[in-house]
């Protein structure tokens, strides 16, 4: 078996070779609001057929494992309901180990909320006055002041209350939209309560997506650093970062140790090819046509482009390189970089990451 890829080693061979399950996150990695990631569904199809099996393990609570299999089926990645693992799905089985089948749950959200809560031998109730010993809070499109409202009370009165999740945003066509994060801190700043979170990064989602398929080489696939790349670690599974859902790379380059991914790409469709090494060389690190090596003032790093190199690579050779030499420089904790540019397309590279000005061309 061949080591455990990372951001400075890469991976030689295709994920799709390398790994035998991707357990893929959806909002931001198969799909942004109702439709697919360009190219997406393709490469899911290329990596099944390289031998690859799927699984998809989303926070979003909403909707059911059928209703979330039929939108990926609708998208051209076909799926059924066991392949998928929702929050709701895990918060309902925490909540019934907690309290017992027949317990009585008062949902918020959408309707997988209350269908997982079923299905997990739970009583669905409507009211606070119905006797909730539990609240149990997942995201819905739907959700108000009245559910909130209930949720408040419940609590107040002696319910547990347990969050699917607490992403404060959901990627959507218009940018970040408010998350099931959101609307938890709704309940808890009223209530002075702290929610039990059952979802990423909790590694009880991604176990059970391992246990379902079988996996023994797993790679988790999301776009998230708090949830899916630390309930990658935190599951014992490597990791590949996307940048189509709500990370981007200036805060991929500040992020502490539990939220730095093994591999990184611009999308999905990098299961199919393999990922550059980050090299040592006089003075830096180096990957493909890139060096970032430290510039003369303090806490700064100096990226520049080797124009004569015919390669370009897939466009983010240079932030693994400044990821890689940031974070051995910041081992035990995340930190604020600052980078300069030693060259105007490097300049232009690092005005499209959000990490400078558009152009700089010296150290200044």
């Amino acid at each position: 078996m061949s080591p455990p890829p990372s951001l400075a080693s890469g991976s030689p061979t295709p994920p799709s070779g390398a790994f035998d399950v991707a357990l893929l996150d959806l909002d931001g990695v198969v799909y942004v609001g109702p439709d697919a990631v360009p190219g997406v569904p393709d490469a899911l199809a290329s990596a099944r057929a390289a031998g690859m099996r799927l699984g998809f393990v989303t926070n979003n609570a909403a909707r059911t494992p059928d209703e979330v299999a039929g939108h990926l089926t609708a998208l051209g990645v076909p799926a059924g309901a066991g392949d998928v693992i929702t929050s709701s799905q895990a918060a309902a089985t925490v909540v019934a180990d907690l309290l017992g089948a027949g317990a009585a749950v008062l949902p918020v959200g959408g309707a997988g909320v209350a269908a997982a809560l079923t299905a997990a031998g739970l009583r669905v109730v409507a009211r606070a006055e119905d006797g909730p010993v539990a609240v149990v809070q997942g995201y819905g499109r739907e959700v108000g002041w009245a559910q909130l409202a209930e949720a408040v009370v419940a609590v107040r009165n002696g319910a547990r209350h347990v969050a699917t999740n607490t992403d404060a945003t959901i990627p959507s066509p218009r940018g970040p939209l408010p998350g099931n994060g959101a609307m938890v801190g709704v309940v808890s700043a009223i209530t002075g309560q702290a929610p039990l979170v059952t979802g990423k990064p909790d590694p009880a989602m991604h176990a059970e997506c391992v246990r379902r398929t079988g996996a023994r080489r797993p790679l988790v696939v999301g776009d998230r650093l708090d949830t899916d790349i630390e309930g990658a670690r935190r599951a014992g599974a490597a990791s590949l970062l996307v940048l189509t859902g709500v990370t981007d790379p200036a805060i991929l380059l500040e992020a502490p140790p539990q939220h730095r991914p093994d591999l990184l790409s611009a999308d999905a469709g990098s299961l199919l090819v393999p990922h550059p090494a980050v090299d040592r060389v006089a003075g830096g690190l180096r990957c493909g046509a890139w060096t970032a090596r430290p510039a003369e003032a303090e806490g700064t790093w100096l990226l520049s482009a080797d124009a004569s190199t015919t390669d370009p690579g897939d466009g983010l050779d240079g932030l693994r390189a400044l990821c890689v030499a940031h974070w051995e420089r910041h081992p035990d904790d995340g930190a604020r970089a600052r980078v300069l540019a030693a060259d105007p397309v490097a300049a232009a590279a690092l005005a499209e990451w959000g990490l400078g000005p558009a152009a700089t061309g010296s150290e200044q």
